[in-house]
């Protein structure tokens, strides 16, 4: 799902939010425009619809108390996806650190998790897509999904990541490399 501008202006939304009057109407606006995308992103990298839906919940509480630092020196979904990113990411280490005990399969956990979520019902290609990325680094994951599902251009991306983009390019080339492989190992079996 590629960025695209919502009906209504960021700046409109932006000036909404930064008046106690308007900015409930401005916080329905933001989430109308950008509410589905974040969670998508967000399910994306956690994988399961009540992570998603947990890790949204937080990334739309830091939106709200922090929309007063938003500078606009990016645009406003830039700002929202790194939100979003970082509470995914932050939510994944957690989640790392509490296991505690090694699998018995050895099947990655976040690929058990795809396949116990009751929402997910995909194709037999396109689950081996999410369980290829599933395996990949966490903030290699979080780049081959902005610029695989969401088509995020680079330089959005290197400000979401603090990064540069030739670090963002080979970072996603190398993603890519390692699902063209898992998939193509499983095409064998």
């Amino acid at each position: 799902m590629p960025a695209t501008r919502p009906t209504v202006s960021d700046e409109h939304i932006v000036s909404l939010l930064r008046s106690e009057e308007t900015f409930e109407e401005g916080f329905r606006l933001l989430l109308r425009a950008y509410g589905e995308r974040l969670y998508w992103h967000i399910r994306r990298l956690v994988l399961t619809h009540e992570d998603a839906d947990d890790v949204l919940q937080n990334t739309l509480i830091k939106i709200y108390r922090g929309i007063e630092g938003f500078e606009g020196k990016a645009q406003l979904y830039t700002w929202l996806y790194r939100i979003a990113t970082n509470e995914a990411l932050s939510f994944l280490e957690s989640r790392r650190r509490q296991q505690t005990s090694p699998l018995e399969d050895g099947e990655n956990p976040l690929i058990q998790r795809l396949h116990s979520d009751p929402y997910f019902d995909a194709e037999d290609l396109q689950r081996r897509l999410y369980e290829a990325v599933a395996q990949l680094p966490e903030k290699q994951r979080a780049v081959f999904n902005l610029r695989y599902f969401e088509e995020m251009p680079y330089e959005e991306m290197s400000r979401i990541f603090d990064t540069s983009v030739g670090a963002l390019k080979a970072s996603f080339h190398h993603a890519v490399k390692k699902v063209e492989t898992y998939i193509r190992d499983r095409n064998l079996h």
